[in-house]
């Protein structure tokens, strides 16, 4: 819920803005410092801070800065900040958004959001209790989101009675171990939110501290450089065809995350390798413009109409090419109740894109507290760690060296977000080999002007792949033969093909004289290029082989959207290791088998 704070339009127009992100342990007076900087600069809504005194007085509750931070119900009722709240204020050079990022444990999960859309960092120590774990956690996930702007505010010095020897022993102790993580603080400011002490202004309480109070820091910190000198990156959020009236756009939606764009560039989109010619620039009622930059959510219809789909990234092809791979080297926070295991299944959200991934290996591990490292093989709960994960698709992203918006990502354990990182370096998987040949493949390819959807208007069917595979005393041949024939009957395209028609022809080159395979996956890649040909051409293509197994099935899915394969397995016995879209344990009544194909399937 957001706090009403009434912006003059053309103090908004004409101020940098910045997002600052609120950090520190559970009570350590983050609320009560958000509460005071807003009474301070003149922030609240007219009367909020009188109807929030009046509140307390009539309750018998003493008055506290933190309770003008009520946008979340239970945080007056809990005494703790439980979601990351956003609010505003101002200072004559800036407009401010503040995250108020969580202390509990329970809830750092949130902090990831919230820390990772600033530019700069106020992080709260209590002067009394000084610092404690989560002060050092949270100055570790700041570094690795790559904030690198911090400010340390020592509060609750009144508790101390302003004494300067317990500020500089915290000042002291949680320098030591910033520089450990590669982050030089701006600066430790001693204040006490709750008396205003060098919050706006310069306490009397604390003469023996010279330097800035926190709004004169904050405007010191400086605006990150402008997204739009980046290389340009767009996650595809989603494709949206229009057929009324005769309206035939297909626009490709999304928010541009760095750099700019013009009609008439030249993109290519990643991981597919898919180019095209941006032909407009769409956004919901505005005029057409030539270019658009980072921070807009937009539309594109291209010159030339491909397929592509939610999760890939959009890019200029002059520019930095994103990394693409199903193997990754990261670092990351582990958040979940339960410990991230080999031999489990979690999904990876980075960008748009949403896939199935595996833990591979555990580098190795720290508690972000101490920052000790040691060999485990598993990540337990608030321990970092260096990784490398496994991902069941290819996805495109950057490291964090490169562009940081597009390099942090987070892993989803039982629909939870149960981690956070980034990605240190991209590493090479057993399709890479394929996948390069795709990217090519698509760069190079020159797309017909019969689109998919025109094609599929006319054959009454969408383009799609049915494989067929089983043991080899299977009927494979004879079920592809029966269902070419049933749905060629009733005026389909369709087209079956058995992989010995490939091997001896298509793949000659790869058979010696005496007729022995040298490579069953490089027969697959071309099996699957083959396929291509025929799906990009509308038809509905049956192709058998005996045992495919997870190997040949992720060779296929590189070359062709897993949308478009369909994976019959024909036999009592299923000995594959791959997901079965029908298996028919009793084919030799071939009209009842055609009949289940056409009903699973929709054919």
């Amino acid at each position: 819920m957001r706090n009403e704070f009434s912006f003059n339009k053309l103090d908004l127009m004409r101020k940098q803005d910045m997002n600052i992100v609120i950090v520190g342990h559970v009570d350590h007076g983050k609320s009560t410092v958000i509460g005071r900087l807003l009474a301070d600069t003149h922030s609240l809504p007219d009367g909020k801070l009188e109807q929030v005194k009046e509140t307390c007085r009539r309750n018998s509750k003493p008055f506290e800065y933190a309770f003008l931070l009520d946008a979340l119900k239970d945080e007056q009722s809990q005494g703790i900040t439980i979601d990351t709240a956003r609010c505003f204020f101002k200072t004559e050079l800036r407009n401010y958004i503040i995250i108020d990022a969580p202390g509990h444990i329970e809830f750092l999960k949130n902090m990831i959001t919230g820390a990772s859309r600033a530019e700069a960092a106020l992080l709260v120590i209590d002067a009394n209790e000084g610092v404690q774990e989560n002060s050092r956690r949270h100055g570790y996930m700041l570094s690795m989101l790559g904030i690198k702007q911090v400010c340390v505010l020592v509060n609750k010095m009144d508790l101390t009675d302003y004494n300067e020897k317990s500020f500089r022993r915290i000042e002291r102790q949680y320098r030591r171990f910033l520089r450990r993580i590669d982050v030089e603080p701006k600066c430790f400011i001693p204040v006490s939110a709750m008396q205003g002490d060098n919050i706006a202004n310069h306490s009397k309480n604390m003469p023996w501290y010279e330097g800035m109070n926190v709004l004169e820091v904050l405007d010191t910190f400086e605006n990150e450089e402008l997204p739009e000198d980046k290389p340009f990156r767009m996650p595809v959020q989603d494709v949206y065809k229009f057929t009324k009236g005769g309206d035939n756009r297909r626009i490709i939606a999304g928010t541009i995350e760095t750099g700019q764009i013009s009609v008439g560039d030249e993109v290519v989109f990643y991981p597919s390798g898919k180019i095209t010619t941006i032909k407009s620039i769409e956004a919901f009622n505005r005029n057409p413009q030539e270019s658009i930059g980072a921070g807009w959510a937009c539309g594109f219809t291209m010159s030339k109409q491909i397929y592509v789909r939610r999760g890939e990234i959009m890019c200029l092809t002059k520019e930095l090419k994103p990394k693409t791979t199903g193997r990754m080297l990261v670092n990351l926070f582990w958040l979940g109740k339960n410990p991230l295991v080999k031999d489990k299944t979690y999904y990876l959200k980075l960008g748009t894109a949403k896939v199935a991934m595996q833990l591979e290996e555990v580098q190795s591990v720290m508690d972000a507290s101490e920052l000790v490292g040691k060999k485990k093989e598993q990540v337990d709960r608030n321990e970092v760690a260096e990784c490398i994960l496994t991902l069941d698709k290819h996805i495109a992203f950057d490291l964090m060296s490169d562009i940081a918006k597009t390099s942090r990502f987070v892993i989803v354990d039982d629909y939870e977000i149960s981690g956070g990182g980034i990605v240190m370096q991209d590493m090479e998987d057993q399709t890479s080999w394929v996948r390069d040949k795709v990217l090519m493949r698509n760069y190079k390819w020159i797309g017909s002007e019969i689109s998919s959807e025109m094609r599929a208007s006319k054959y009454k069917h969408r383009a799609k792949l049915i494989f067929i595979t089983g043991s080899k005393d299977s009927p494979r041949k004879d079920l592809g033969k029966a269902l070419e024939k049933e749905l060629f009957s009733e005026g389909k395209l369709v087209y079956y093909l058995g992989i010995g028609s490939v091997v001896y022809g298509v793949d000659a080159d790869l058979v010696d004289s005496k007729l022995l395979v040298h490579s069953r996956k490089e027969h697959i890649r071309r099996l699957t290029e083959v396929a291509h040909i025929m799906l990009d051409a509308g038809m509905i293509f049956i192709m058998s082989a005996r045992e495919l197994n997870a190997d040949d099935f992720d060779v296929i899915r590189t070359g062709i959207h897993d949308e478009k394969i369909s994976v019959i397995w024909v036999g009592e016995e299923r000995t594959t290791d791959i997901p079965v879209t029908l298996h028919i344990e009793d084919p030799y009544d071939m009209e009842d088998c055609v009949k289940l194909i056409r009903e699973q399937l929709d054919v």
